[in-house]
């Protein structure tokens, strides 16, 4: 647009009709290539004869306009490769299915069968790490002691039991660690396996989400890791 008007800048007073033409131009707000030479040949046709415009300032816009048709076009092939590289994530992500994820959150589901791990993360570890198993009542079920932590992660698992050894209905858990770290008591943080039974591919700004048994969905670039579903 800059390069065509400063080019028309170089005429004389533009006709009735020239000036529709260009409001018309400007409210598709794309201009192409065969509109940049209708108006370089109507710029021709009513230039002032005694005050032709000089081959050079001509070849300048040309040249300034081929390089803003580039910039377009290699714009266009930026958002091709992008629908090509989330393509190609969707189709990776599709290979999560079946297996758990770690995610950023203390919340877990118990399944009817097996049990519900996660994993704490201690900067510089604790001492006397306890476990805490809420069920979605808030009431404490379990208490696993996992002793002294080193600095990292440490992976732990619930067996889905209670303190009477009794299997617990699968519902949602809320997972919550303790520990003394420097000689004060600390609540420790918590991220949880999760099952991965589906993939949604989304489109445009959705993006890739993984829908988790029991917890709703997430989007793959929240996930921490993925791990064999045992």
């Amino acid at each position: 647009m800059t390069a065509i008007n400063s080019l028309l800048n170089l005429t004389t007073p533009l006709t009735q009709d020239q000036i529709n033409a260009n409001k018309e131009i400007d409210a598709k707000q794309t201009l192409k290539q065969e509109d940049f030479f209708s108006l370089l040949a109507q710029q021709l046709a009513y230039q002032d004869p005694f005050k032709p415009v000089d081959n050079s300032e001509m070849i300048a816009q040309m040249a300034s306009f081929t390089t803003a048709e580039g910039i377009t076009t290699m714009g266009n092939e930026f958002a091709g490769m992008k629908d090509l590289l989330s393509s190609s994530q969707a189709l990776e992500a599709s290979s999560l299915v079946g297996k758990k994820v770690l995610i950023p959150s203390n919340q877990g589901y118990l399944a009817e069968t097996g049990n519900l791990s996660g994993s704490i993360n201690s900067k510089t570890g604790a001492y006397g790490v306890m476990v805490s198993v809420e069920n979605s009542k808030g009431v404490v079920v379990r208490t696993i002691n996992l002793g002294d932590i080193g600095a990292g992660n440490k992976r732990f698992s619930w067996d889905g039991l209670n303190k009477e050894g009794e299997r617990l209905p699968e519902d949602t858990y809320t997972l919550k660690a303790n520990g003394t770290v420097n000689g004060k008591g600390e609540e420790l943080i918590i991220a949880t396996y999760a099952h991965v039974e589906s993939v949604s591919l989304g489109g445009g700004q959705a993006g890739v989400h993984l829908n988790l048994k029991g917890l709703g969905g997430i989007k793959l670039s929240d996930a921490i890791e993925v791990a064999e579903n045992k």
